[in-house]
């Protein structure tokens, strides 16, 4: 049987799908067959523009509104989100491969952000102080940067743009997400929920890409200030290339976990910690164990002892790994 033709996907721009026009595409993949399974565009400095243009349009109506109006909003983005949880995590998992139940924790790791965000009135309040020198008062204001952006990596592509755009919406900014272009429908998604909840059109925009669609994004006059989440030489590019451009730059590499095992240690217990850390989640969490480091000789020979039975349990297919813990059948 011939399989279905991969579907095209689309840029989110002006608060609606756009299509491409650069007639490149980036394939995105089945983790679990291996077949293409939609392709998605990858924009020209030209599209990028057209998102920044209209998240600046933007900029003025969303920062004047009221923090609980804009509060208002991203409640009922939560809403939305716990009602689609369900469709969310079956993008996550088609397009990155995770388990359900794997895709479903991340999904909730973003909307906790998302309720930090919700109570953003109160945290968006100023200072004032009387008199710090003679005849002299002191006042501090918090007021949106303009248009941000985010680049997210492809390892969480739920949860890590909701760490991203929620603080940033909630505070005034308006946005432009550049998703990983190897599973950028669950963010694509999430644009939509967020304009279903009404937020303006042109406060979020979301452009597909690769390095034409970043460069556009790091240097573009337009932005002020971009996030991203990625591997530690991209993370050094990324700050070097913003900062150059006079953005601020928060700039995440990579974050792999040394696990140190200390002399009294329960070796079973930390075997159980170290391979379900290392390899849970097929390694790609950031809190992945990468390195263990045994205090002693000792405790290194203990350690190796401990390990080499679960290793030749996982060889043999008598022991495997699910995303959070180890399982034994």
């Amino acid at each position: 049987m011939a399989s279905a033709a991969p579907t095209i996907l689309h840029h989110f721009i002006q608060g609606r799908s756009v299509s491409g026009e650069s007639n490149r595409f980036g394939n995105v993949y089945n983790p679990a067959s291996g077949q293409v399974q939609a392709q998605v565009p990858l924009a020209t400095a030209q599209e990028v523009d057209a998102a920044v243009h209209s998240a600046r349009a933007a900029f003025p109506g969303w920062a004047a509104t009221p923090p609980a109006q804009r509060a208002r909003v991203l409640f009922r983005f939560l809403d939305l989100v716990e009602r689609h949880k369900d469709e969310l995590a079956q993008m996550v998992s088609r397009e990155h491969g995770k388990t359900l139940e794997d895709a479903k924790g991340s999904i909730t790791r973003g909307t906790e952000v998302v309720e930090f965000a919700c109570g953003i009135p109160h945290l968006l309040k100023g200072e004032a102080s009387e008199n710090v020198a003679s005849n002299v008062d002191s006042h501090s204001m918090r007021q949106p940067l303009g248009v941000v952006a985010g680049i997210t990596p492809f390892n969480f592509p739920a949860m890590v743009p909701m760490w991203m755009f929620p603080v940033a919406l909630a505070c005034g900014n308006t946005f432009v997400l550049k998703p990983s272009e190897r599973d950028p429908s669950c963010p694509l998604r999430l644009a939509e929920l967020l304009v279903e909840s009404g937020l303006p059109a042109g406060v979020l925009n979301v452009i597909n890409g690769d390095k034409v669609a970043v460069d556009a994004l790091l240097t573009h006059a337009d932005i002020e200030a971009v996030s991203f989440v990625g591997s530690t030489p991209i993370a050094e590019y990324v700050y070097r290339t913003g900062t150059a451009h006079g953005k601020r730059v928060q700039a995440l590499g990579g974050a792999k976990n040394h696990l140190v095992v200390m002399p009294d240690a329960d070796m079973n217990q930390t075997v159980d910690a170290l391979i379900g850390s290392a390899y849970g989640s097929a390694g790609e969490r950031c809190m992945a164990v990468s390195v263990a480091v045994a205090v002693g000789e000792e405790t290194a020979d203990r350690l190796v002892d401990a390990l080499r039975p679960r290793i030749e349990d996982l060889r043999s297919g008598r022991m495997t790994i699910r995303p959070w813990r180890w399982v034994q059948w």
